[in-house]
């Protein structure tokens, strides 16, 4: 799984996750991300990380199910 490849399975379950200006508002770019395999919960993940950090030091990842795409916390 590639950063694109999820933005693209992930449109339907979650439309603004990608959004553009979202992302430039953030000082973000597709480059910037990674993905990789994760579960929290028992849950099946995939954890979109960040490279680099973004405007003010933002380095969090999101996480999203395996099976609908959509997104999931931590603490769920």
């Amino acid at each position: 799984m590639t950063p694109s490849e999820l933005k693209y399975q992930s449109r339907d379950a979650t439309p603004h996750f990608f959004n553009r200006s979202a992302m430039k508002f953030f000082g973000d770019t597709m480059k910037n991300y990674g993905v990789r395999s994760n579960a929290i919960d028992g849950i099946e993940v995939w954890e979109l990380y960040r490279k680099r950090p973004v405007m003010h030091g933002l380095q969090n990842s999101h996480y999203f199910r395996k099976d609908n795409f959509k997104t999931i916390s931590r603490g769920e």
